[in-house]
């Protein structure tokens, strides 16, 4: 019988050499943090339109062939920004919309929770109110729309619990999402409505068409 090949032991990495990849893998995430820093600046000031990769390099203070390193163009750059935001907020609206056992509190808790959390990075601020059209076009397309997949399964699972009267929960986490983006845009521009207002708004509006909806 053939002997089975051995695959070879990987050689235990001296300290030295531990140490040094830990140095390049903590300058892989700064490089990568100071060119997201700069495109959420270049972005938020200039428009996503007018700026240019030229720019984004600039201001993060990395030269050309580091910044291809991580992104292949400007898009990626917001793409990750916008994801980035998204992920960060996806974890809070999940428990918030979990802990919810009426509409009211279901509903106006999620908005509160998403206006609060626009206003409290003015730069986020900034970009989204300069580039909204980019914003929702990235938010359309299905890598990027994880949020609304939770969305509309927390829907679901509170209509089974019964703190929701029965609805179509797709056409719910749509109309939900889509009014949390153009009334977080419209606050932005609008520096009187602050994010209470907002959510107060669209908590009334929403528990509005709930009732008509739970209605024979």
């Amino acid at each position: 019988m053939t002997p089975m090949a051995r695959t070879p032991a990987t050689p235990d990495l001296t300290p030295e050499q531990e140490a040094a990849g830990g140095r390049r893998e903590a300058t892989k995430e700064r490089n990568r943090e100071a060119i997201l820093a700069a495109g959420l600046e270049v972005f938020g000031s200039t428009g996503y339109g007018e700026a240019t990769i030229r720019d984004v390099i600039r201001s993060s203070g990395l030269s050309t062939g580091t910044f291809y390193n991580y992104f292949p163009d400007k898009e990626s750059v917001l793409r990750a920004l916008v994801d980035r935001s998204a992920t960060q907020l996806r974890s809070v609206l999940s428990e918030t919309r979990a802990s919810a056992t009426t509409p009211e509190t279901f509903v106006s808790s999620g908005f509160r929770v998403f206006f609060e959390y626009l206003a409290s990075d003015p730069t986020l601020f900034s970009l989204l109110s300069r580039n909204a059209g980019a914003v929702r076009q990235i938010l359309d397309e299905p890598i990027m729309g994880a949020g609304m997949g939770e969305l509309t399964r927390d829907l679901e699972a509170a209509v089974e619990r019964g703190d929701l009267p029965g609805f179509n929960p797709e056409l719910m986490s749509a109309a939900m999402a889509g009014a949390a983006l153009e009334l977080g845009v419209a606050m932005l521009e609008n520096k009187s409505t602050s994010p209470q207002q907002a959510a107060e708004f669209a908590t009334k509006l929403f528990l509005g068409g709930i009732v008509e909806l739970s209605k024979p």
